[in-house]
């Protein structure tokens, strides 16, 4: 399953991070983010749930940039 979220993010090089990071969460099987549209496109592993899974992603965002934030 993909998602498609709404994420604030201050710079290019920070949403690379912050797509490296969400590759690392449990339940992730790919992730991209976008600085020019501000948005995060996420694949999730088969049978994650998407709901338990986000808030693992923003804490993974949040260590690269603490003032981060996802819409979901």
């Amino acid at each position: 399953m993909k998602k498609t979220y709404k994420i604030d993010v201050d710079c290019a090089n920070c949403a690379m991070k912050m797509e490296d990071a969400t590759k690392t969460v449990e339940g992730v099987k790919d992730a991209t983010v976008s600085f020019m549209t501000l948005k995060m496109k996420v694949e999730f592993e088969d049978g994650a749930d998407p709901e338990e899974v986000m808030p693992r992603v923003l804490e993974a965002c949040k260590k690269v940039e603490s003032d981060c934030d996802i819409e979901f």
